[in-house]
């Protein structure tokens, strides 16, 4: 039986097969973080920053909390002042889905039942967000992106 050599051709095979796996990945990582990108904030970056310090002076004046729940179903957002005790808003716009992704986004109605704001939303186990826009009586937004971890 004859001995095979590992010549300088095997070693370029197995340089470039490398290269070329590292290379493809990056590109299918690549490719899915911008099909996933959820997209842009805001608008004009810069248009938005001249107004931030006022919305958030204004938005911390108010003195809310907002702590998220999934628990049968549903989702509950409540929404308290400084001692504690429910806040009905005006008007509440929420936008619940994924960190990483917009295709699991859902808007749900939101019903105020006394102690907070309650919707119907089948959630899968996982992290997610609540993005949310409530205005106050007195026309004060208070905009929040609220973390909500559910457990399986």
């Amino acid at each position: 039986m004859s001995e095979r050599r590992f010549t300088g051709k095997h070693a370029a095979a197995v340089f470039i097969g490398s290269f070329a796996v590292i290379i493809s990945v990056n590109i299918l990582l690549a490719v899915s973080a911008v099909r996933t990108f959820p997209g842009l904030e805001v608008k004009n970056s810069y248009v938005a920053s001249q107004k931030f310090d006022d919305r958030r002076t204004a938005q911390e004046t108010l003195g809310w909390s907002v702590r998220a729940d999934a628990k049968g179903g549903l989702v509950i957002l409540a929404i308290t002042d400084v001692n504690g005790q429910p806040v009905e808003v005006a008007d509440l716009r929420a936008t619940v889905g994924r960190a990483t992704h917009v295709k699991d986004d859902i808007t749900p109605e939101f019903r105020f039942d006394g102690d907070a704001y309650v919707a119907k939303a089948e959630l899968d186990e996982g992290n997610w967000n609540i993005r949310m826009v409530a205005r106050a009586e007195d026309g004060t937004e208070f905009s929040q992106r609220v973390v909500l971890h559910v457990r399986g």
